[in-house]
């Protein structure tokens, strides 16, 4: 199943290129808002997978060409980050120390929304293309052998970056952790619709031109092992992001008017846009182009506008 919220935060299953409504279906989870109605019914899916397949199969569709797009998981209570998580094409001689990184909830965007570049002296901001799992029970010190039994889901996640911030306490969470830097969607898939999670082409196109081009099975720490990690430092619950990690060499700097589409297989595809109210602008150069031509910097430094060198 792809499960997606739309318009008012009504939440429904793909079917075709339309969308069922099963909000209504749901009325008994408890929730005090919508926008966490997701969440109770990762928890008791269980109970309620053959009613929704029922439901999706005798009632009609509406077009998602007519309907407004939301996050499918507007309130996740956390959101883990997986960091280095990639052997890089092979550059890397071992894999880093598993490690990973918060961000807040108030960053998470949607489809067709738009991630905001804020005003300050960011050397570049990135966004990665990563595969991120919805944990589907509660997880706490899993083991790596029964960790795939806890995931709910998948959907695609974009892990905007503002690089270069002043150093001292709180640079990661200056850089990782402003809202609109979550862009997620454009829904969840149910576990059983993705066979191997370890063997996803992921693509990530700027305007049109594929900037980030890898598989998931370049994962230095796999979903198993991340998410027996990250569970033995707190409990991961329904609904919470663990977002594994790219392959860093096809970044490249986002600017303003930018068109952004993330597409992991299976997944769908999550466009959002690129706004910069001061109109900066970078070259395209993607870090591994910028490291072939034997420049400085692990990024291409800013050309114009403010805070510009």
């Amino acid at each position: 199943m792809k499960f997606l919220y739309f318009d008012d935060y009504r939440l429904g299953i793909v079917k075709g290129d339309g969308v069922v409504d099963i909000t209504d279906e749901l009325r008994d989870i408890p929730n005090i808002d919508h926008r966490a109605l997701i969440n109770g019914l990762i928890a008791r899916f269980d109970d309620y997978r053959e009613r929704l397949s029922a439901v999706v199969a005798r009632e009609d569709a509406q077009p998602l060409s007519g309907v407004t797009l939301r996050p499918p998981l507007p309130l996740p209570r956390n959101i883990d980050c997986m960091a280095v998580n990639y052997m890089e094409d092979g550059t890397r001689d071992a894999p880093a120390p598993i490690n990973a990184f918060h961000k807040s909830q108030s960053a998470i965007i949607g489809p067709g929304d738009t991630m905001m570049l804020d005003d300050i002296p960011a050397s570049v901001f990135e966004g990665e293309a990563e595969v991120a799992v919805i944990i589907g029970k509660t997880a706490d010190h899993v083991s790596q052998a029964e960790a795939m039994d806890y995931v709910f889901g998948y959907t695609n996640f974009i892990d905007g970056s503002a690089r270069g911030l002043s150093s001292g306490a709180g640079v990661f969470f200056q850089m990782k952790s402003r809202d609109t830097y979550a862009p997620i969607g454009p829904y969840i898939v149910t576990a059983d619709e993705i066979p191997d999670p370890q063997n996803l082409q992921v693509r990530l196109r700027v305007n049109g031109t594929v900037m980030q081009d890898f598989n998931t099975s370049d994962m230095a720490h796999n979903i198993a092992r991340c998410i027996e990690w990250t569970s033995s430092i707190h409990t991961l619950e329904p609904g919470d992001i663990l977002a594994t990690g790219t392959n860093h060499r096809g970044l490249s700097a986002f600017q303003d008017g930018d068109r952004v589409e993330l597409e992991a297989e299976g997944l769908g595809c999550l466009s959002i846009n690129i706004r910069d109210d001061l109109k900066r602008t970078w070259s395209r150069d993607t870090r591994l182009e910028h490291a072939e031509q034997g420049l400085d910097g692990a990024h291409t430094p800013q050309l114009t506008g403010k805070y510009a060198e």
